[in-house]
């Protein structure tokens, strides 16, 4: 856990990602060694993820707060639709099969990565006003499957600022920001959805495991800082396609992972 909580504050900062695509993988492989019940083992992880999230998403938008990297109305305006398909996620995520989810996901993520490696950076980011519309499709969309995932939906919500005009800087600052709301209400949904199915997971309050939770967050939220300050030292156009990297990365690990289901 130790190991695994480094890599994960670090990207966490430097993309303004939770961290979970790499949280919920290894918590579930570890909870596996541990002999959880097999049957609430990827619940455990994904809940877990999301109270992982919050303090690390917290330190990593103040950092970027500091250097004006964070638009706090898009985070307002469209956060309150990210919020709505999290609830919607969570509910769900304890009857859905994952199979097809994870094919989905990584497909998506496939064609994010792309898109961030072929796209040119502007020279004025000229921010054009997102429809309430596609605020309302995209954001329960990012919510959903968000909440399905563990994750803080910044994978998604990077690009789509970036669409809609925001610098690479100031999208990953507010992706951060929507990171923290995603996890606050992931986590709350996964508490108490563990708790309603009385599952008694060993040392977990519903789906939140305390010991995993307590080893991550000192280190996670330091690693955090540290990436967050080294995004705004790279040149833009490389965070794009260093992002675009680290995307079709997460691609090839979730297409694996569903040739294994």
């Amino acid at each position: 856990m130790v190991l695994t909580a480094i890599p994960v504050g670090f990207v966490a900062g430097l993309f303004g990602i939770g961290g979970g695509l790499i949280t919920v993988p290894f918590l579930y492989y570890i909870f596996g060694q541990l002999g959880i019940d097999q049957q609430y083992i990827m619940h455990l992880a994904v809940g877990t993820s999301f109270a992982i999230i919050i303090p690390t998403s917290t330190v990593s938008v103040l950092t970027h707060h500091k250097f004006n990297a964070v638009d706090f109305n898009i985070v307002k305006n469209y956060g309150i639709f990210v919020i709505t398909g999290v609830v919607i996620g969570t509910i769900f995520a304890a009857t859905l099969k994952t199979k097809s989810l994870v094919l989905f996901f990584s497909i998506v993520i496939l064609f994010l990565g792309i898109y961030l490696l072929l796209i040119k950076e502007r020279e004025q980011n000229i921010v054009s006003e997102m429809k309430l519309y596609l605020k309302v499709i995209l954001g329960v969309i990012v919510g959903f499957i968000s909440a399905i995932m563990g994750i803080g939906g910044a994978v998604m919500n990077v690009p789509i600022f970036k669409y809609f005009g925001y610098s690479i800087n100031k999208s990953i600052g507010s992706a951060a920001a929507i990171g923290f709301l995603i996890a606050l209400f992931g986590a709350i949904g996964f508490l108490f959805s563990g708790s309603y199915l009385k599952t008694n997971l060993p040392l977990s309050i519903g789906f939140l495991n305390i010991p995993a939770f307590l080893i991550f967050i000192p280190i996670t939220t330091f690693m955090a800082r540290l990436g967050a300050r080294t995004v705004h030292k790279i040149d833009k156009k490389k965070i794009s396609k260093i992002f675009g990297l680290f995307l079709l990365m997460v691609a090839a690990k979730f297409l694996l992972e569903y040739m294994k289901l």
